[in-house]
């Protein structure tokens, strides 16, 4: 038994061994050519340009990104719990890179013979989402990995958190989300119920193939999946499951409607701020005031509409 102990001991030193000279040997080869992530404390998102009237109601959006920036503090916390049962768990926990994750992978690796490439943490796709691609490797998953050490030495966790529900795309044009919130439901984050958080944080794993619009039944089942996730840590009771669960979703498409139609106007802002900033407008966030009077735009509409009524009516009489 003695020397059965001291073969399986040494065995464990070994093991210990071969992975730290591993660990060494990623370093060298991936860990010193990493990008600076101090540049993610500076990140400017891309968000669309918006027109208002001088009464700032809206009056057109533009930009190939619909993305309304939310700061952690307005982010609700049940959208955040979402998020964190549904792709992270043990995010508060860990250093950046979930070493049990990594654990189970291993094993699944060993026990399949197929790569397990999922199971990347909230930091680990921050890292990708920024600074690397999306090809399924294992040189991306080691300089993933590296790079979300590093983020965690130099961000906070709710600094990194806020980053990525900026950052990520959740289909439909939508990127963070302040906009998926107001593609699929038509509403600021702050008012979404818990069911509506939940599916929201169903769609990074595929959201272009699994949202509510496209596969309705598919993004259902993965939002109640978030659900039983957010039970189990006690995000939410039982009750709250439950009411979740009966709510039907009615997720449809929102385009980013105008407050106030004046088109002609939109479209002079926006060729003007084409030629002063270039192709920054549409992703610098600006927001241009006018000099239109929303009532008075209003009632010109009106005017308009009713006059060209009774043209129509006057050529019938003819």
């Amino acid at each position: 038994m003695k020397k059965l102990f001291r073969w399986l001991t040494i065995a464990i030193l070994f093991c210990l061994l071969m992975s730290v000279i591993a660990i060494g040997a990623a370093w060298l080869t991936y860990g010193r050519d990493l990008p600076d992530v101090e540049s993610l404390r500076d990140v400017q998102l891309q968000v669309p340009l918006r027109v208002f009237t001088a009464d700032r109601r809206l009056i057109g959006v533009f930009g190939e990104k619909r993305r309304i920036p939310v700061a952690i503090e307005d982010t609700p916390a049940c959208l955040k719990e979402a998020f964190i049962a549904g792709e992270d768990a043990r995010f508060y926990e860990h250093p950046g890179v979930d070493y049990q994750g990594i654990t189970r992978a291993a094993w699944s690796l060993l026990m399949t013979g197929e790569k397990s490439i999922g199971g990347s943490t909230i930091t680990q796709q921050l890292a990708r989402n920024f600074f690397l691609t999306s090809e399924k490797t294992f040189t991306r998953k080691i300089k993933e990995a590296f790079l979300a050490l590093k983020i965690e030495r130099q961000l906070d966790k709710d600094q990194i958190l806020e980053l990525y529900l900026n950052k990520i795309f959740l289909g439909h044009r939508a990127y963070g989300v302040g906009a998926a919130a107001e593609v699929y439901y038509g509403k600021s984050a702050s008012r979404l119920s818990i069911a509506q958080c939940a599916m929201i944080a169903a769609l990074p794993k595929a959201p272009s193939r699994i949202n509510p619009i496209t596969s309705p039944e598919r993004a259902r089942e993965r939002r109640d999946y978030v659900l039983n996730r957010m039970l189990d840590l006690d995000f939410i009771n039982q009750e709250q499951y439950e009411s979740a669960l009966r709510e039907p979703d009615r997720a449809y498409y929102h385009g980013a409607i105008a407050e106030i139609p004046a088109p002609y106007v939109a479209e002079m802002v926006r060729t003007r701020s084409l030629q002063l900033l270039g192709s920054a407008a549409y992703t610098g966030g600006y927001q241009v005031v006018t000099t239109i009077d929303s009532r008075l735009q209003m009632a010109a509409n009106r005017a308009v509409s009713q006059g060209l009524e009774e043209y129509d009516l006057s050529l019938i009489h003819i």
